[in-house]
């Protein structure tokens, strides 16, 4: 690690929030943006935008080329290490040694197989000045990327829980009420985040009992893969979820007691049935994870259902939790609250190993009338 000055540190959080312009974007890809200073002088900016588009190192140096600037020199600010290796684009490294840059500060590293410092070694054979970042700004990287992180290291998505609940713990209103707890600021956040993730996750009970359509309605955004874990797939054939596949694609997750004449029901219509071995249901989401991990999914946004939430979090599958908690009371508590998913207790008789997730970090916003708390279980 270097020790960094104040510009350096300045213009690293100028890249990180350059980079947060590809979010919901790039996917499987990180999240990266870039900066070129010359004589203290901002030269270029660049941040990865699109699958398939310029990486942002590439973005910067046209950025640089375009107001009539020359690179050679310079010192780049990137929020990642650059790559080494042919993927949807050329590696960065060369186009970084090709335009002469003298110094590239690099905020965090690429846990990738393909990557873990092949880029910045690169560099340094060919006589560019290599720092890394420590710190706030390092650490900020680091966030920035947990689901391409989680899934270079593990080959599963990062899960993220959304709940929803009362000041007394109840996640569901009353029959004839109205069914939304979370106010309409919250619910516009949510769809943001639905079209951040590269799949949305439910139970078949959320099914059921709600039809939801689970597609991302916010300008511009993409549409997640819905991942509905239905161990004996009941999910209606007329539900709005089969109804809109010409939208995104539909995952059902069934378990060995799936009656064959509904598995062949759904796959016929074009939904896709992954089929697990097993009855128990910690090993089921964690073979699922691990066939949505190989579809090159890296986040999947778990919403809808105390069943399934529980389930996720007995498993010690959870890294991290967004909880708006609305300002109501809706009458006597629910023992089954997701106020106690978090340390939920589950005996083996109930199929579940009880994993204990105690939060690394808390944060807590005001969202129109709601409080949202957000807590990290695990970082990566």
């Amino acid at each position: 690690m270097t020790s960094l000055t104040d510009t350096d540190r300045d213009h690293l959080r100028r890249a990180l929030l350059l980079a947060e312009g590809g979010r919901g974007r790039v996917s499987p890809n990180p999240l990266v943006g870039a900066v070129l200073v010359r004589d203290g002088k901002v030269i270029g900016e660049g941040f990865h935008a699109a699958l398939g588009g310029l990486h942002a190192e590439r973005a910067a140096l046209e950025d640089c080329r375009a107001r009539g600037e020359d690179p050679r020199g310079a010192t780049m600010y990137l929020t990642l290490e650059p790559c080494a290796h042919q993927g949807r684009q050329p590696p960065c490294v060369e186009a970084i040694l090709t335009a002469g840059i003298g110094r590239v500060v690099i905020a965090s590293d690429d846990p990738s197989e393909k990557a873990a410092g092949r880029g910045p070694g690169i560099l340094r054979d060919g006589g560019v000045a290599v720092e890394t970042a420590a710190g706030a700004e390092a650490a900020a990287a680091r966030l920035l990327n947990q689901p391409f992180r989680k899934h270079a290291r593990t080959g599963l998505p990062h899960v993220v829980l959304k709940l929803a609940m009362s000041l007394d713990g109840q996640t569901a209103t009353a029959a004839g009420d109205s069914p939304w707890i979370s106010g309409e600021r919250s619910r516009e956040l949510v769809h943001r985040w639905r079209g951040e993730h590269d799949a949305i996750a439910a139970g078949i009970g959320t099914v059921l009992a709600d039809d939801p359509l689970l597609t991302a309605r916010a300008p511009g955004a993409r549409q997640p893969r819905r991942v509905i874990f239905d161990s004996t797939a009941r999910l209606p054939l007329d539900s709005q979820l089969v109804g809109s596949l010409d939208q995104s694609p539909l995952t059902v997750v069934a378990g060995p007691e799936a009656p064959p004449a509904r598995v062949a029901a759904l796959r016929e219509i074009g939904v896709e049935v992954f089929l697990g071995d097993s009855f128990d249901p910690g090993e089921q989401i964690g073979t699922a994870l691990a066939m949505l991990g190989r579809r090159e999914v890296t986040s999947l946004f778990l919403e809808g259902g105390k069943t399934l939430a529980g389930a996720f979090a007995a498993a010690g599958q959870i890294d991290e939790s967004r909880t708006f908690i609305a300002p109501m009371l809706l009458g006597p508590p629910d023992p089954a609250s997701p106020s106690s998913f978090v340390n939920q207790r589950v005996t083996k008789d109930e199929g579940i190993a009880a994993q204990r997730l105690e939060a690394l970090t808390t944060a807590t916003e005001q969202v129109g009338a709601d409080t949202l708390l957000t807590a990290r279980f695990k970082e990566w």
